[in-house]
């Protein structure tokens, strides 16, 4: 086996988890990671109204629907200004 292939083996084995960061810190500063990232949407947010994670409903969703690759693993529940309800995905 050459260096190469030995490399790739090990690479193919251990898998590097950079997803659970961002979801804790999404956790932990959704507010604020909306205003920095999206601050035209955070400006619609109504902040007054606590929002609600729906990962589980979400997963419930994606469990039961026939798809490929999974891209989104957060939802949550908004309200905006105007008393509208709405989800950021």
């Amino acid at each position: 086996m050459t260096e190469t292939q030995s490399q790739q083996s090990t690479h193919d084995h251990y898998h590097d988890d950079y997803d659970s960061p961002w979801k804790e810190a999404l956790d932990a500063w959704f507010p604020e990671f909306i205003a920095l990232f999206f601050p035209v949407i955070h400006q619609e947010i109504e902040w007054g109204i606590p929002h609600r994670f729906m990962d589980k409903e979400l997963q419930q969703v994606v469990r039961d629907a026939k798809l490929g690759r999974r891209y989104a693993d957060k939802l949550i529940q908004v309200w905006t200004r105007e008393g509208k309800e709405t989800w950021v995905l």
